[in-house]
């Protein structure tokens, strides 16, 4: 298992991250990740991310959400 971060802006299409994400082992390790990252994407431009394990769409996060958190 594989599990990796999208990043899109606010209407959903991809965007490049502004922190170079890699992959994770554990769904566990990509949520403490983006924990530490979330303030750098918003900043770059990224609205919202979405969780994969493998092929397989877990979520989608909005980052607006966690600033005004």
């Amino acid at each position: 298992m594989v599990w990796t971060w999208r990043f899109e802006k606010a209407d959903g299409t991809e965007t490049s991250p502004a922190v170079e994400p890699e992959e994770f082992t554990t769904q566990g390790d990509a949520e403490s990740w983006i924990g530490e990252v979330w303030k750098e994407l918003l900043d770059g431009g990224a609205e919202q991310v979405t969780l994969f394990e493998d092929d397989t769409q877990i979520y989608v996060m909005s980052l607006r959400a966690a600033a005004e958190s």
